[in-house]
């Protein structure tokens, strides 16, 4: 048929955009880790200019598949794909966003925040596992790899572990209205990195979909689809 290779070309390069933007997204959260760590407010007014390049990424390959829906009409694994890109590029801006609010609280712990070393340094870690997951997630999708996409519900529970560790020690600390609010903002920043989490495994779930024709929502027990 006329335009198809046309067509095979155009869905090659969408498909290598939006894993180009979850690279974007891995980036991202390196940087706003290492601003968090380091209490660097210019790095994160850096991350948040860059998630507005991110969510207008998301937009353009949005616009790419609704055209190619719309004019080439794809059918079978070609309509899966489209598919499971819209799903992806929706979760991919969510996990921007959630790196622009961990930028957007870094200044309100202020100049020399009453830092507590073992909440900060599972927070760093929640942020490195988090980042893990997004590379995880882009390659089982890039490979077509159900059983790596799979994995990815062992890798969030680290996060989810450290996510509750840091609300049990937040809420432990004394009465030092300045180390509380830190610890609270703390806890935002761990909710963050708990959601970029849960929509690296999203991204798995597509991958499975793209793959098996079946959507499924992934269970804590591996191998067994979520009810």
């Amino acid at each position: 048929m006329e335009g198809r290779p046309h067509f095979q070309l155009e869905l090659v390069e969408v498909q290598e955009f939006t894993l180009a933007t979850l690279d974007c997204i891995r980036a991202l959260l390196e940087r706003v880790i290492e601003a968090l760590e380091h209490q660097d407010v210019e790095l994160a007014q850096f991350v948040i200019a860059d998630g507005a390049t991110i969510a207008e990424r998301c937009v353009e390959i949005h616009h790419r598949v609704i055209a190619l829906l719309a004019l080439q009409q794809p059918v079978a694994g070609d309509l899966r794909l489209l598919a499971a890109l819209l799903h992806i590029i929706r979760y991919v801006e969510r996990m921007g966003n959630q790196c622009v609010s961990v930028a957007s609280l870094i200044p309100l712990s202020g100049y020399e925040p009453p830092v507590r070393t073992e909440i900060l340094q599972r927070v760093l870690r929640m942020g490195h596992c988090a980042a893990a997951e997004v590379v995880q997630c882009r390659r089982s999708f890039a490979d077509r790899n159900v059983a790596l996409a799979e994995d990815l519900v062992d890798r969030d529970r680290e996060v989810n572990r450290l996510n509750r560790e840091i609300f049990r020690l937040a809420i432990e600390l004394g009465d030092d209205d300045d180390t509380r609010e830190w610890a609270m903002i703390m806890t935002l920043v761990a909710r963050a990195f708990e959601r970029i989490g849960d929509n690296a495994v999203d991204v798995g779930e597509q991958t499975a979909f793209l793959v098996t024709g079946l959507f499924r929502e992934f269970s804590h027990t591996p191998g067994v689809a979520a009810r």
